[in-house]
């Protein structure tokens, strides 16, 4: 409690800081990775939508007439962002960490069934999906909660920081693993990426690891002994189901051992699966990447884009390489790569602590959700549903990477770095509250 007091003590303090000139402007690099992949998007989206303008009466220009509102709203964001002081994320942290777990629990209980869970909820006519708010406000809360504990006397947090993030990565767990083991399993790669950065102890790491393994096994022997659960008769699962019986939805765990089931039974080779209900976005998936070769079929003569499902979301980078082939997927993979390399080269040059923690916090959110992204439809990971950051369609996925974007635009442009005139240093201090002004130890 007296953590968290501190915390919102932090937020008010910070909104009544006199902050310190720019230093700087925005990361040219970033700025550059930024616009790339918006292009990527704008061009990739207008073929992989073909399959939706097909289904609907909205237009052969609705889709990405849609979606290049959303990416102009977005941009928006990134722009703003930018230009704040970065103190300005530990109160925008605590808000925006309220705000999207009350959305969470909401869709626990209320939310529209998509896929067999409920994911989403509607706010003004739009679609929202915070399970993608829920991943940046745990690497925000971690970000802000390792600053705020770390160990005076070496490298890395204490035990009580440990502590508290341990706990709040296991109530965000809690939240997603409803909705996808994937998307728990990529908060966890995140969180603890963070950890060995900023120098955890590994005795701690494991310590929590073993914490964490006994309470999966504990929630997945839940999940096995409530097999079926009542749900809605009008929700979507129960399509199939005779009118007027009480519909049944089978639980996550199924769902999850079929997929990796599925997954490594290698005793047929890929190219001689026949599609299937079950299979067949991952069988036309691995269709589209073979068709595109080492060069690609060029920019809007997909094959696949029509007979795909989900072509624009959970499975935009198989056209990716259909259309820009193998060269085209390489360039994709290596923009986020590049992304994570320049955070990492402006966190290890900054003075401070916090602002250190947030840029790489949110350079290995993107990097990892793209990896994840890129090895599910590459077959390297079972199947699952996971957009690809900045390029699939998706609002909530896109406005949340705007966000990060703009959280790390802000750090380049106003974090003093190792080598600054002493005067400019003083200033980044005293806009500071005291508790986050700690010299950056972060094992880079």
């Amino acid at each position: 409690m007296e953590t968290t007091a501190s915390a919102a003590g932090t937020a008010t303090e910070v909104r009544t800081a006199v902050k310190p000139k720019a230093i700087a402007s925005g990361d040219k690099h970033i700025w550059g990775i930024f616009i790339a992949l918006c292009i990527i998007s704008v061009i990739e989206l207008y073929s992989a939508s073909s399959r939706e303008v097909a289904s609907s009466s909205i237009g052969v220009m609705g889709p990405i007439l849609r979606h290049l509102a959303m990416l102009g709203g977005g941009v928006g964001v990134t722009w703003i962002l930018s230009r704040r002081h970065y103190s300005f994320f530990a109160g925008f942290t605590i808000v925006f960490s309220l705000a999207s777990v009350a959305a969470m629990i909401y869709v626990m209980f209320w939310g529209q069934y998509i896929n067999g869970a409920r994911r989403s909820m509607s706010l003004l006519g739009f679609g929202i999906y915070p399970a993608e708010m829920i991943k940046i406000s745990a690497v925000l809360l971690v970000a802000l909660v390792m600053t705020l504990n770390q160990n005076t006397k070496g490298v890395g947090i204490t035990r009580t920081g440990m502590i508290i993030c341990g706990v709040i990565l296991a109530f965000f767990s809690f939240l997603l693993l409803e909705q996808g083991l994937t998307n728990t399993l990529l908060l966890f790669a995140i969180t603890f990426s963070m950890m060995v950065i900023g120098g955890v102890k590994f005795s701690h790491l494991f310590a929590l690891i073993g914490t964490y393994a006994l309470l999966a096994a504990m929630f997945v022997a839940f999940l096995y002994f409530t097999e079926n659960r009542a749900i809605p008769a009008d929700a979507d699962q129960a399509a199939e189901q005779t009118v007027g019986e009480k519909a049944r939805e089978t639980s996550r765990i199924s769902t999850w051992m079929a997929r990796i089931t599925r997954h490594s039974n290698d005793s047929i080779p890929k190219w001689e699966i026949q599609p299937t209900g079950k299979n067949r976005q991952e069988i036309l998936s691995y269709m589209a990447q073979a068709h595109g070769g080492i060069h690609g079929v060029g920019p809007g003569n997909s094959r696949e884009a029509s007979r795909l499902p989900l072509a624009f979301s959970d499975y935009i980078y198989a056209i990716v390489i259909e259309e820009l082939g193998l060269v085209g997927g390489v360039v994709v993979l290596l923009l986020y790569l590049w992304l994570l390399g320049r955070a990492a080269g402006i966190a290890s040059r900054c003075r401070i602590t916090y602002p250190a923690l947030i840029v790489m916090g949110m350079a290995v959110m993107i990097a990892f959700q793209a990896l994840f992204h890129m090895g599910i439809v590459t077959g390297v990971f079972p199947v699952s549903g996971q957009p690809l950051p900045l390029i699939s369609k998706g609002g909530t996925s896109i406005i949340v990477t705007c966000i990060a974007f703009g959280i790390m635009l802000s750090v380049s442009r106003t974090a003093t770095r190792h080598g600054n005139r002493s005067q400019e240093t003083r200033e980044e201090q005293d806009a500071l509250p005291e508790q986050l002004r700690q010299e950056n130890n972060m094992q880079l």
